[in-house]
């Protein structure tokens, strides 16, 4: 009995373990007004998110308001690597983009828009 429970166990683990979304760790933005983030992207209910999770500038790492902040939300995962009807966070303009992801191993392409000026960023991954 003792081994069908670990076996049970183990099992339950490892199919945890691959239906972990790929997206999710942490990840680095592109510099956007001389700053730039790691983002740590994680399971929001049946969608992504993402909050701010370190900061810095061309000196290193800063201390900042945003920190712990959600800067993507409600990523809807469409497969394939693909995410979308999400919304994204601007900080250094305070505009909320909607927004899509595209994953490709340890690189994640963002866009998003707001009416009709979009902008785009390659975030790599860190962990």
């Amino acid at each position: 009995m003792k081994t069908w429970i670990t076996a049970a166990a183990l099992g339950l683990a490892m199919a945890g373990a691959a239906m972990a979304d790929p997206v999710l760790g942490t990840w680095k933005t592109q510099v956007d007004d001389g700053n730039y983030a790691h983002v740590k992207m994680q399971k929001c209910g049946e969608n992504v998110c993402g909050t701010i999770a370190k900061a810095f500038d061309a000196n290193g790492p800063i201390t900042t308001a945003n920190l712990g902040k959600k800067l993507v939300w409600a990523m809807v995962p469409a497969g394939d690597g693909y995410y979308k009807s999400g919304k994204i966070w601007q900080p250094s303009t305070d505009k909320i983009y909607k927004s899509k992801m595209s994953l490709s191993g340890n690189t994640l392409k963002v866009s998003g828009c707001v009416g009709p000026i979009c902008k785009k960023q390659t975030w790599t991954r860190v962990n």
